[in-house]
């Protein structure tokens, strides 16, 4: 297999090409993580993926707790359906746990500590209510007499999320609630840890193959060893280095074809050793990336970075080349999905235009 016959199998296998899914649902349920770093740009990596869908029906979803969105796997923020995030917790959780290791000790989340922490939330949350980060730090304060900010408390929150204590409310954005666990996550049933590792594996190597051992584990956070074995569990084929768990049987749509992904999808986040499959053959050049954070793919590789400038809805765009008529058509009917899904027209223009 070549980068290009990598990147086709994979855009199908991401519904970024092909048929998309009939709802969110099904699209999240189908990667069973989705990356959601910033709020705005993980809704429209859902959508983009979904027939007829727009940001007012995930945030629906999200508002009654169908989605919702925590900390899992590296550790990041992750969206995660409410009937998977039980399992996806128990498959991930101590190896994250060993990630944050240091930091736990850097900011004294101790067992101790954190013990006091959870009882705070739970406490101040259980029965429905929510609160803020700022908030919950006032409450720690005044309840426990314990003094978190920055990234000490960013830790606390985390492991909070990690040991299901604590999880997403209905305020996303930049200013999100957290809510207790249980009243977001009434059904309580789970998976062992090894039928959940094997699980995620299913998932992983379904919507995002063919990958390597490598790509999974820093995808993750789990160990080579767990990744083999739950390969074998799966019967995953393998071509060299990659591992898929169902072949190729999707075609590349007539080219040119232009997708606006956000930076943190799931096509560049899921992959780490082989993520030169998403290098075109142009020479990528010098762009700011902390401002044009987003990618632009042609036929499946990055051609070039965009950043959204609101009203009105404008996609600004770095470019690594100009292009051709054909593939300025093509931005043309990607900026128009785009500015579908925010339910107004949108337009784009070169930075520095």
């Amino acid at each position: 297999m070549n980068n290009r016959d990598i990147a086709t199998w994979r855009m199908h296998e991401h519904r970024l090409w092909g048929t998309p899914f009939g709802d969110p649902v099904e699209a999240l349920r189908w990667f069973g993580a989705m990356q959601a770093q910033e709020f705005g740009p993980a809704k429209w990596a859902l959508g983009q993926r979904t027939r007829a869908s727009d940001d007012g029906a995930i945030e629906r979803l999200y508002r009654d707790g169908t989605i919702l969105r925590t900390h899992v796997l590296r550790p990041t923020w992750h969206f995660v359906h409410r009937d998977d995030i039980r399992w996806v917790l128990q498959a991930t959780k101590a190896r994250v746990h060993q990630v944050n290791g240091t930091y736990y000790r850097k900011y004294g989340v101790d067992e101790e500590s954190f013990a006091k922490c959870a009882t705070v939330f739970t406490k101040a949350l259980n029965g429905g209510n929510e609160l803020n980060r700022k908030e919950l730090m006032d409450v720690l304060a005044k309840d426990a007499g314990l003094t978190a900010s920055g990234l000490h408390m960013a830790y606390v929150l985390m492991r909070a999320e990690l040991e299901a204590v604590i999880v997403s409310g209905t305020v996303g954005g930049k200013a999100p609630t957290y809510a207790f666990f249980d009243d977001r996550v009434p059904d309580k049933k789970s998976l062992p840890v090894e039928e959940a590792i094997v699980e995620l594996a299913r998932r992983y190597f379904t919507s995002r193959g063919p990958a390597t051992v490598k790509d999974f584990v820093r995808w993750c956070s789990l160990t080579v060893a767990d990744t083999k074995k739950a390969l074998s569990v799966l019967n995953a084929e393998q071509d060299g280095n990659f591992y898929f768990v169902k072949p190729n049987t999707g075609k590349a749509p007539k080219s040119p074809r232009i997708d606006l992904v956000q930076g943190f999808d799931e096509y560049i986040m899921s992959y780490s050793e082989s993520k030169d499959v998403l290098r075109s053959d142009t020479p990528a050049r010098d762009i700011d990336l902390r401002t044009y954070l987003h990618a632009i793919l042609l036929d499946g590789q990055v051609i070039g970075h965009w950043r959204l400038v609101p009203k009105p809805l404008t996609v600004e765009a770095e470019l690594y080349r100009p292009l051709s008529k054909a593939e300025t058509a093509a931005l043309d009917s990607a900026v128009k999905r785009l500015g579908e899904f925010f339910g107004t027209k949108a337009s784009w223009l070169i930075a520095g235009s």
